[in-house]
């Protein structure tokens, strides 16, 4: 027998450690893309091009979307505002890596394309895990406020 106990976020003991498990996710993912992003943001553009075939203010706007992604894997959830929004910057970052990994395997073959496709496969499990944890609205039922008609 399975006892299950809800804690008072409403989220059950058997999905703790997954809980966990994707925070520590979350929290990674975000350092990397935070940290690559501004690494595009911060070096010249003449040695960001010399080693990515690619227009300097493409790179810059990879950049500017890396760290926004980042930043959008962990502060929806900290913060508790709106956090369907993790999901989203997941979806956006696998789109990223889908580049990343189509331009790897052109420029230096499969095992250069390895790195980004593993993070895009973790993306994906992060944004399909966090998806089916957030609340949907639709789903229940609205009820209208208790008027007493005295």
């Amino acid at each position: 027998m399975s006892a299950t106990i809800t804690t008072l976020q409403g989220q059950s003991s058997s999905s703790k450690p997954l809980n966990t498990a994707l925070w520590v996710l979350q929290v990674l993912l975000a350092l990397l893309f935070v940290f690559a992003g501004g690494m595009k943001l911060v070096l010249p553009i003449e040695e960001m091009t010399k080693q990515i075939p690619m227009p300097g203010a493409f790179l810059r706007f990879i950049g500017v979307a890396e760290v926004l992604g980042g930043i959008g894997l962990v502060v929806p959830g900290l913060v508790g505002i709106r956090p369907g929004l993790t999901p989203l910057a997941a979806l956006g970052l696998i789109i990223i890596m889908i580049g990343a990994t189509v331009l790897s395997l052109g420029i230096g073959g499969v095992g250069q394309a390895l790195f980004p496709l593993i993070v895009g496969m973790l993306l994906a499990f992060l944004a399909y895990a966090r998806w089916q944890s957030v609340p949907s609205g639709s789903s229940a039922p609205r009820r209208a406020p208790a008027v007493n008609n005295l």
